[in-house]
């Protein structure tokens, strides 16, 4: 008889040692009947997220190509007078959107062959098998050897007598001196613009929006980004951008807008 005692008690007690959840037996006032409730431990919420951050999912390869690139376009219309507009639609044509593989792999945003070019190089399938395309270290050289390429050949000369708003004019006339072969080179350039209001930056540029001072230059971080990358791409230092930022390391997240510029 002691025997199945101890063995009753022992039973007992592995059972109540056995589950990490608490049971609490409530007895319902209106019947007879008790249930046994498991109390779950507390859970922790996720923080919503920081209203300086840009959710970038819902947007578009081109409109984050936008996003990235415009402040080097506007800076190279202040320098070279090339309507930033086209050159942000050229770049979102050429480089697909910042994803062909000029792009990616040799920074060409405008598919810019080497013409006697001594810098480093990358072969791609275009018109011919394997031809030699200029590959630059950052996207920012790109563009400025985009507007170099422009400014520095006899046959573009006509476009810089065109008023700097006239996008159209551009579009039509880069076709014309055989920047492009595509008949619908114009025009998709001219579709870009208007869908994206790309032309909004050109009046940035000649000071017809309350923009051509803006108080804060941003960027939204995307894939590739660090402190240092951005820094060579805005001419700043990384030093500046912590203090801009009010980072406190060199770790930035996908989305986050930061600061570039404070005037």
């Amino acid at each position: 008889m002691k025997k199945i005692s101890v063995f009753v008690v022992i039973s007992v007690l592995v059972l109540s040692c056995g589950s990490k959840k608490r049971i609490v037996t409530v007895k319902d006032k209106r019947t007879t009947k008790t249930e046994q409730v498991v109390v779950k431990p507390k859970t922790t919420t996720t923080p919503k997220t920081s209203p300086d951050v840009h959710d970038t999912s819902n947007l578009s390869a081109v409109e984050i190509y936008i996003l990235k690139y415009n402040a080097i376009a506007m800076d190279e219309m202040r320098i070279s007078k090339i309507p930033a507009s086209i050159t942000l639609a050229q770049g979102i044509l050429e480089s697909g959107s910042g994803k062909g593989r000029l792009s990616i792999e040799a920074n060409n945003h405008f598919g810019i062959k080497c013409h006697g070019w001594t810098g480093k190089k990358i072969y791609h399938d275009d018109d011919a098998s394997q031809e030699c395309f200029r590959k630059y270290d950052h996207a920012q050289t790109s563009f400025k050897d985009h507007s170099d390429f422009l400014t520095g050949r006899s046959r573009y000369a006509n476009l810089f007598k065109l008023r700097p708003d006239d996008y159209k004019g551009w579009a039509r006339g880069l076709r014309a001196a055989g920047y492009a072969t595509d008949r619908k080179y114009p025009d998709k350039l001219i579709s870009l613009i208007e869908r994206y209001n790309l032309d909004k930056y050109d009046d940035i540029i000649l000071g017809r929006t309350a923009a051509i001072a803006p108080v804060e230059v941003n960027h939204i971080v995307i894939k590739g980004d660090t402190l240092y990358s951005l820094s060579r791409k805005y001419n700043t230092t990384v030093d500046e951008l912590k203090r801009l930022n009010r980072l406190n390391s060199n770790e930035i997240s996908l989305g986050q807008r930061l600061i570039i510029k404070s005037k």
